[in-house]
């Protein structure tokens, strides 16, 4: 078992937020698109768990939403609902999932700045 450094495991967790605000956004983006399935990236647990990660597209014309092969797999979204158009995008979930992503970055960020200072005080002692 190796030792849990924080800034890289902060770096993996920022990285992972950042895809998943891109398949939010790209799930915005598509509220309209007749037939359009939102996707989600799988859970940051399991990406701790050392799984294997990769893509995932459902159709060959979606978009990869700013995430690369070596980065998170984006899923379909559990248990669709879908409207009449067969879209499955649920603007409030979609509401619901940018608010945890931004205040999992503030805790992101807050976390890298607590041990950043902790790093500098004994340093300087």
């Amino acid at each position: 078992m190796q030792p849990v450094n924080l800034f890289d495991l902060a770096t993996q967790q920022a990285r992972w937020l950042s895809v998943r605000q891109a398949a939010v956004a790209g799930n915005v983006a598509n509220v309209n698109t007749p037939g359009y399935r939102a996707v989600d990236v799988e859970p940051f647990e399991s990406v701790l768990n050392n799984t294997r990660v990769a893509m995932q597209a459902t159709d060959a014309s979606h978009n990869q939403h700013g995430a690369t092969p070596a980065s998170f797999g984006l899923n379909e979204a559990d248990d669709p609902k879908l409207l009449p158009s067969k879209n499955s995008v649920v603007m409030e979930d979609e509401l619901v999932k940018a608010g945890e992503i931004r205040r999992a970055f503030e805790l992101n960020t807050a976390i890298v700045k607590s041990f950043h200072r902790m790093m500098m005080m004994t340093t300087r002692s």
